[in-house]
């Protein structure tokens, strides 16, 4: 199988790269923003649990996080791997995952991270809210994501580029979506020819 973190700042374009690398090669996409923002949409007791933790900008507690991505993990079939969109945010989470995937024979293949200045990402995610109606993208909640992506997830790299398995995206904040996943699927095509 073919596993993949997709790696980024707020605002990155993460989903959209995400969506295109699941599309061209079989793969689930899992994006944790996605599986938190349908519990929330439920109205269960853990989405309003993690509807305080968004609506601040926050992050959804590691082992919270961690029992919704292993139930989701479990309940996939009949793709050649996964793509994670926003996961792991912090180094516990990259062991975890680890953790998780070995218990299924698994492992990662490659990090490939969307490098974007902060204040593109702040432009996209102002955009963003004015079209999406996304109640988590204000200027002060989007000023403190971005904060903690350099403070806690920034980190993250440094664990996988130790392992080999990371790859830069440079040029996300001006190329197109299609210059992009150029880049990203050379990448993994790369991996895909060396196995």
């Amino acid at each position: 199988m073919l596993n993949i973190v997709i790696f980024g700042g707020p605002g990155s374009g993460k989903g959209t790269q995400s969506a295109l690398i699941a599309e061209k090669y079989n793969l689930i996409h899992l994006s944790t923003g996605d599986l938190l923002r349908d519990e929330v949409a439920s109205g269960s007791e853990l989405g309003k649990l993690i509807h305080s933790f968004i609506d601040k900008g926050n992050l959804v507690p590691d082992q919270l996080m961690l029992d919704i991505l292993s139930r989701t993990i479990d309940n996939l079939n009949g793709k050649k791997g996964v793509i994670f969109d926003g996961f792991p945010r912090t180094i516990a989470q990259a062991e975890a995952l680890d953790e998780i995937l070995e218990k299924r024979n698994e492992k990662l293949n490659l990090l490939l991270h969307l490098k974007v200045a902060d204040e593109i990402l702040q432009e996209r995610m102002l955009f963003r809210s004015k079209t999406s109606g996304r109640s988590d993208d204000t200027p002060e909640t989007i000023k403190k994501r971005i904060d903690i992506y350099h403070q806690v997830t920034a980190p993250v790299i440094n664990y996988y580029r130790h392992r080999g398995l990371y790859h830069a995206i440079k040029g996300n904040g001006s190329g197109t979506v299609e210059t992009i996943f150029a880049e990203v699927s050379s990448y993994i095509s790369a991996y895909q020819q060396k196995r």
